[in-house]
């Protein structure tokens, strides 16, 4: 029997997110990321085997992501307009970290990344912005073509970079708000999910509260 809430969401998630003067290059190589950005991975708590690697880190100009699938078998999957579908990685933000908010504000944010499914050719990477379901608050609109974005596919996976700049994350304040709601969900068509706190059946993508909490440090 699967159980309902996960062993991970019975604590009260935090982790540093470390800062880097000088941000690895947006190019879907990931070899210039450390084990310092690593995120955390906690799926072994719950009996489950990890697909995915992710790292993070901030400066003044905006937050950077990456992600590293391997397992696959078989092509992606990947299209924009249903990107939920297939292969993606989704990363939802608060810039105030309100944890008591059961309802999305103007901070909270919902992004996707998918490592091909743009271009004519549909071989390139994708970055959007997805509504949170019912938020309380609409947030600013986002420059969605400021977020850039990489990919590199193998033969067993890919490798994702995409940065975030500060003009696209309304609120964001490290100086007077460096804790900020994080959740991440990695989604592969053959090796299904793989999240940061809770799955679907908790409505991460409706209630910030089930998110983790980020701390922007030096």
């Amino acid at each position: 029997m699967t159980k309902l809430v996960p062993n991970r969401f019975l604590m009260a998630l935090e982790f540093p997110l470390p800062h880097r003067p000088r941000p690895p290059r947006v190019d879907g190589d990931l070899k210039d990321w450390t084990a310092r950005e690593r995120l955390p991975a906690l799926d072994a708590l719950d009996g489950r085997t990890p697909f995915a690697e992710l790292w993070a880190c901030w400066n003044e100009r905006g937050l950077w992501i990456a992600c590293r699938v391997r397992g696959r078998r078989g092509p992606l999957r990947c299209d924009p307009r249903r990107f939920w579908k297939g292969d993606n990685l989704r990363l939802c933000l608060d810039m105030r970290d309100a944890r008591s908010n059961r309802r999305a504000t103007r901070y909270c944010r919902q992004f996707f990344f998918l490592p091909v499914g743009g271009g004519r050719s549909g071989r390139e990477p994708v970055a959007g912005v997805n509504p949170i379901k019912r938020a309380r608050e609409e947030p600013p609109p986002v420059p969605v073509e400021r977020i850039e974005v990489a990919s590199r596919v193998q033969r067993d996976g890919y490798g994702l970079e995409a940065h975030l700049p500060a003009e696209c994350l309304y609120g964001f304040d490290p100086e007077s708000h460096p804790r900020i709601g994080w959740y991440h969900i990695v989604e592969d068509v053959e090796q299904g999910q793989q999240y940061l706190t809770v799955g679907d059946d908790l409505y991460w993508y409706v209630d910030p509260s089930t998110w983790a909490t980020a701390v922007l440090t030096r």
